[in-house]
C-alpha cells in the first residue's frame, strides 16, 4: 500500500492524539511519548508499504490503516500494556472532536436510500476474496421492515496480528473499542464507515 494519501492523512490527523494518549491514558512522560511516536512514524510506514492495495469501491481500508497506527505505537512503547489499558489508550486516541463528528455526520446517512445503496454495494464487492485484510459483507434486511444489518462473512484483522504487527487479539481489541467508544454517542450516530463490525 502507498503511503501518499489516506495513510498519510491519518497519521497528520491522529499522530498528536496518540502521542498525547501515551501520557494520559499509559503514564509515559512528556520526553518518552516523543520519542515512542518518533520511531513509531517509520514502524508506520513499513507496516503500510506491506499491506496490499485496497480496490478503490473497498470501505474498508481505513479500519487497517487504523490498525496498522496501533500496531506501529505498540511496537514503540518501551513495554506493551495489557488489553484492557490499549483499549483506553485507542479509544481516546481515535476519539478527537474531528473524529466524534464524523461519526455523528456518519450515523445521519443510516437508513437511507444512499446508504442501503453503498452497503448493498460491499455486499457485491466481496473484497475480501482478493484482499486479505478486506472484509466480506452481507446485506441483511429484517423481515418486518424494521431496518437491516451488515453481517460480516470474512474480517481479516487478524492478519495483521499474524504478520507480527500486532501481537494480541486484535479482534477483541477492535470490537471492545467499537462496543465502548460508540455506546456514548447517540443511537442515530452509530458507526458506518469506520470499524462497522469489526472482530464479529
Amino acid at each position: 500500500m502507498k503511503y501518499a494519501g489516506m495513510p498519510f492523512g491519518m497519521w497528520a490527523l491522529f499522530a498528536g492524539s496518540f502521542q498525547k494518549q501515551l501520557t494520559a491514558v499509559l503514564g509515559y512522560d512528556a520526553d518518552t511519548a516523543k520519542a515512542i511516536t518518533k520511531k513509531a512514524k517509520p514502524q508506520y510506514r513499513q507496516i503500510i508499504r506491506r499491506l496490499p492495495e485496497f480496490e478503490k469501491a473497498d470501505r474498508f481500508k481505513m479500519n487497517l490503516v487504523n490498525c496498522a497506527m496501533t500496531g506501529a505505537f505498540v511496537l514503540s512503547m518501551p513495554q506493551r500494556p495489557e488489553v484492557d489499558r490499549l483499549t483506553d489508550y485507542y479509544a481516546k486516541a481515535m476519539m478527537t472532536k474531528p473524529m466524534q463528528w464524523f461519526c455523528r455526520k456518519s450515523g445521519k446517512r443510516e437508513f437511507t436510500a444512499k446508504d442501503i445503496a453503498a452497503m448493498k454495494a460491499t455486499t457485491a464487492l466481496k473484497a475480501a476474496d482478493r484482499n486479505p485484510y478486506s472484509w466480506n459483507m452481507e446485506f441483511y434486511e429484517y423481515p418486518d421492515g424494521s431496518g437491516y444489518e451488515g453481517r460480516f462473512t470474512k474480517y481479516q484483522v487478524s492478519a495483521v496480528s499474524a504478520s507480527d504487527v500486532l501481537k494480541r487479539n486484535t479482534d477483541s481489541l477492535c470490537c471492545a473499542v467499537e462496543n465502548d467508544v460508540f455506546a456514548s454517542l447517540p443511537q442515530d450516530s452509530l458507526l458506518d464507515e469506520l470499524g462497522n463490525g469489526v472482530g464479529r
